[in-house]
């Protein structure tokens, strides 16, 4: 009997990706035929519920899949993941045409893995959850209690991808500093990445995304600093840098904290790309707080900068805030924010100008090739168009002389 043909469409975040990978590798070990969605017999959503806009995407995502099914065109439509988790008695009443919504899945829940990212890179997730509780964020009451997948199942996953030669694998999680405190009472982030290092020889890049700043430890950065394999690339969401407006967040640190944990960073790494996430618009964040925030991001000079418009979630301690920022204002302050930090870009850009850098190769492109440098994450940061006589391929790894720069790319040529 042939087996109906499964496509899915994975939203939000890279973990959400990993999931997504390791859905369809148990269906596929079942002897499912995977298929773009578009093909599909049985269509799977896996949602995101963050922030506003990710809800707004989900359901639009399923509205779409439910007129295909509608039209005769699929058989059935299974929702999976946050939103489902979040809102499954109400998705269920409000779209009978759904056969089943599913919500959280367990971290350990498969080994097996279908490839959604290209074939040189990877997402390796080793937590689920958060222990930080941001009085602005769902994610602990979507995901329940913070779990770290065990050292051994991560190091077969991670003797996988060496064996399939992947070049870059991205260690993820909500707060991959915490990895292991429900183990040990600790985090053990360090003593995971030495065993990574220590296990594989085909991976030329590992990178560590999403680190919370109170748990970025000196043997950590120094970790960093001293293993070439690991990028020079540190994700350190921070939010906001108001003392008063921190608090509220009840993100447990303070600007000293924070401004002594950058100097420190710097100091360690000085060769380091340091990424922020912002967010502006949170309640009561007046026109004092905001200059604050703007002045900081001047000063500091992020290399890689994201910003959030806050969303009002229902569920948290902040949806019931005085003084919720009208839309409008949040508007204005994120496009300012944008516009500054685009600036800084450009000039920071310029110091590779004429130097001779390292570049993973992600794909062609017309008459050039698009590649990263250790300092961009996929997907998120900026490229390298890279002009070369020889062909060249994703995954392969290249010396680029740096012949342009612009507002977040740059340009070069093969040495």
């Amino acid at each position: 009997m042939t087996k109906a043909k499964i496509g899915i469409l994975s939203l939000g975040c890279p973990r959400n990706l990993v999931d997504s990978e390791n859905i369809l590798g148990r269906l596929k070990f079942k002897g499912y035929p995977i298929v773009d969605i578009e093909k599909a017999d049985i269509a799977i959503v896996n949602t995101c519920a963050f922030i506003e806009e990710a809800k707004i995407e989900s359901i639009d995502a399923m509205l779409d899949l439910i007129s295909l099914k509608e039209k005769g065109d699929l058989k059935k439509i299974i929702v999976y993941g946050c939103l489902s988790q979040r809102y499954k008695e109400v998705l269920k009443k409000e779209m009978p045409q759904v056969d089943a919504f599913v919500g959280r899945i367990a971290i350990n829940h498969d080994l097996k893995r279908f490839n959604l990212s290209p074939k040189h890179y990877a997402y390796l997730k080793i937590c689920e959850g958060c222990i930080n509780h941001c009085s602005y964020c769902i994610i602990p009451k979507i995901k329940s209690k913070f779990t770290s997948l065990d050292t051994r199942t991560i190091l077969k996953k991670i003797a996988e991808l060496d064996r399939d030669r992947v070049s870059e694998v991205n260690i993820i999680g909500q707060d991959i500093t915490g990895y292991a405190i429900d183990f040990y009472g600790s985090p053990k982030l360090p003593e995971l990445i030495r065993e990574i290092v220590k296990s594989s020889k085909n991976i030329h890049w590992l990178r560590l995304l999403y680190l919370y700043p109170s748990r970025l430890n000196d043997d950590l950065l120094k970790l960093i600093r001293d293993e070439p394999r690991i990028c020079k690339y540190i994700d350190l969401p921070l939010q906001h840098i108001n003392d008063r407006i921190l608090k509220l967040m009840n993100r447990q640190t303070s600007k000293r904290d924070i401004l002594n944990l950058i100097y420190k960073i710097k100091k360690t790494i000085p060769d380091v790309a340091l990424r922020t996430s912002l967010i502006v618009g949170f309640p009561s964040e007046n026109d004092r707080q905001y200059q604050e925030l703007l002045d900081f991001i001047k000063e500091a000079r992020f290399e890689r900068l994201g910003v959030f418009i806050y969303s009002r979630e229902e569920g948290t301690r902040a949806y019931n805030f005085k003084n919720q920022i009208p839309k409008k204002i949040k508007i204005e302050r994120f496009n300012e924010i944008m516009s500054v930090q685009q600036k800084i870009c450009e000039e920071l850009n310029k110091k590779f100008l004429g130097k001779v850098i390292e570049v993973l190769i992600d794909e062609r492109s017309d008459d050039c090739y698009l590649g990263r440098t250790e300092y961009d994450a996929p997907e998120v940061d900026g490229q390298v168009f890279v002009k070369s006589k020889s062909k060249l391929k994703p995954g392969d790894f290249v010396k680029v002389e740096i012949k342009d720069t612009l507002e977040y790319d740059l340009v070069g040529e093969v040495k």
